[in-house]
């Protein structure tokens, strides 16, 4: 019908493009043929004789035999949706569609057959068709979007300072930590803008870093997060998290850092750990990894409580890494500093009496002012208890030329005080010799409260533990709270003795590890619930036995309580290892 249209068009060279907006396909049926078949058959049965009723019979009796079918597995039923007797099926039952039929002189054929022509007569209105090979070929082909835009575009993940302070303030900390990695806080400042209130600044850069020799350091979760891994090792998230913590806490010990140390701790692959120290700090031949940003003195010095709650939680974070990577003692005493180049390598005799004397003026102008406070409050509060400054006095000691004196700048803050607690066991008083007036009362009010929780919630601590929980309590207080005037290691375990608890000795044994303040174990003897009695029954046991099997324990608390009553008891006081129980904080790994 194409080649009959084109021989009645008048104007020759013409070319017809008609666009199809679908295809309909007609499938062939050829039923009738099968039917023609089946006659055919049925005739050529008939004209065949000779076969008696006796064989008819018998062809009427045939076997059956019976089948039962089984469930139908998945696999089974796809081949069965692709056999060809299931396809001839579907066809089969395929429901048929009438056909109208027009002829090719019918009315409607002629209507239908214009469609194939255009409907303008002129090519004025089909300027389309009369283009240049270039215009075609650009009509084809048309140039990049990337081509035609003059103006730089930046990347998705590129903020511009403008766009950057159209955020919310938290989000602006965290995108530029994230980017910068180290950071002392002056900078940070400065690039947030005049207005900044630097208080909400403190308040939100503690949620996104940590405060390493005075400057800030992205958290690790930040960089790394949940569901995660290395790009080079595909190690996940956590891991990473915990081998770049290591090296942050290192660096918070001294400005150098060894590679090869780190890598044998963390056991991470090589390219991971060049990251973590790429992040923080600058590789110097021959020596190591040095901290990339000098110590600020200047935030330590005007923002000590932040340091001091910054000093807690690297503690935390120091026990946790004790126990994931079983440190040693040479991983955790820090080597001894080089001299910063800002001062002479060679220290004489006479310059370390007078920086000792410049340190003993500074020391005693502090605590002459803290006396004259506490001398106040005293007066107020009509304390019969008087001090005497002439009982002040400050010890010279001669200077070794064996042992350089110590001129640490914090060594005189600190008056052996680490994180809030003081090391010396016997120590009774806080800082600076006692507590203020009216403070103490204060202090034990919110100690007891603090153990008490903590003991209703645990029910068995160690000493070590209950100190880095201590630590932690610390760190989420409000700068200024009455328990930063320092709480001495007697004076926690002596609370923990009078809110009603006990001293279990558990029978170590000889070859333990374990630290002084790991031995020391506390259970809370009485909680008033019903499960009081098990538990002190359950708490003798481990005064007698260090680890103890299940049905040791079962024997002892099964006349009283059924199997989840022991579990909710043993949960309490217990944790399982190796197929032993042992009490809290008193496995040995």
């Amino acid at each position: 019908m194409a080649l009959a249209q084109m021989k009645q068009v008048p104007i020759p060279r013409e070319l017809h493009l008609t666009p199809l907006h679908g295809i309909l396909q007609l499938r062939p049926s050829f039923t009738y043929l099968d039917k023609a078949d089946a006659k055919h058959r049925e005739r050529e049965a008939a004209n065949e004789g000779g076969d008696s009723s006796q064989d008819e019979a018998e062809d009427d009796v045939k076997q059956i035999t019976v089948r039962f079918s089984r469930p139908e597995t998945e696999q089974a039923r796809q081949r069965r949706v692709q056999s060809y007797e299931f396809l001839q099926k579907r066809q089969a039952e395929e429901h048929w569609v009438h056909l109208h039929y027009y002829g090719l002189k019918d009315s409607r054929s002629e209507h239908e057959r214009q469609y194939l022509f255009s409907q303008g007569h002129g090519l004025a209105e089909n300027t389309e068709l009369i283009k240049s090979p270039s215009e075609y070929l650009m009509m084809l082909m048309p140039p990049s979007v990337e081509e035609e835009n003059s103006k730089p575009v930046a990347p998705s993940n590129v903020l511009s300072m403008a766009q950057l302070r159209t955020l919310p303030l938290a989000d602006q900390i965290k995108i530029l930590m994230k980017n910068v990695k180290v950071m002392p806080f002056a900078n940070l400042m400065s690039l947030l803008g005049s207005g900044t209130d630097s208080t909400a600044v403190l308040r939100c850069i503690q949620q996104v870093a940590m405060l390493v020799q005075g400057n800030w350091v992205v958290k690790s979760d930040v960089l790394y997060p949940k569901d995660t891994s290395s790009p080079h090792s595909g190690v996940p998230a956590e891991v990473l998290c915990r081998g770049r913590d290591f090296v942050m806490w290192k660096f918070t010990q001294d400005r150098w850092v060894v590679r090869k140390e780190v890598a044998a701790v963390t056991k991470l692959c090589p390219e991971d750990v060049k990251d973590f120290l790429e992040h923080m700090s600058v590789a110097r031949i021959n020596k190591g990894w040095e901290f990339m940003l000098p110590y600020d003195e200047d935030f330590v010095k005007k923002h000590p409580d932040i340091v001091q709650r910054q000093r807690m939680l690297w503690m935390g974070i120091q026990a946790k890494l004790e126990k994931v990577y079983n440190l040693v003692k040479e991983h955790l005493t820090p080597k001894k500093q080089e001299p910063q180049s800002g001062h002479p390598l060679l220290v004489s005799g006479e310059q370390r009496v007078n920086m000792a004397k410049a340190k003993v003026k500074q020391n005693y102008g502090q605590l002459e002012k803290e006396f004259q406070k506490q001398k106040a409050e005293l007066k107020s509060s009509d304390t019969s208890s008087k001090i005497d400054v002439s009982n002040i006095h400050i010890k010279e000691e001669p200077v070794s030329d064996e042992e350089p004196m110590d001129t640490s700048v914090y060594e005189g803050l600190n008056n052996g005080i680490v994180n809030g607690l003081h090391m010396e066991e016997d120590s009774t008083d806080s800082l600076n010799g006692h507590l203020p007036g009216g403070c103490s009362d204060r202090v034990a009010q919110e100690l007891k409260a603090f153990v008490s929780s903590t003991f209703r919630k645990q029910f068995v601590l160690t000493l070590s533990e209950l100190k880095r929980l201590f630590n932690l309590h610390l760190a989420s207080l409000p700068p200024g709270h009455i328990l930063f005037s320092g709480i001495s290691d007697k004076m926690l375990q002596d609370m923990v003795l009078d809110i009603g608890c006990k001293q279990i000795l558990v029978p170590f044994p000889p070859q333990t590890a374990a630290s002084p303040d790991e031995l020391k174990v506390y259970a809370l003897w009485e909680a008033g619930d019903i499960y009081d009695q098990h538990r002190q029954v359950l708490l003798e046991i481990f005064s007698k036995n260090y680890r103890v099997r299940r049905n040791v324990i079962q024997n002892q608390l099964s006349q009283d309580l059924n199997k989840q009553e022991v579990d909710r008891v043993l949960k309490d006081c217990c944790v399982s290892y190796g197929g032993m129980w042992y009490l809290k904080g008193t496995v040995q790994s």
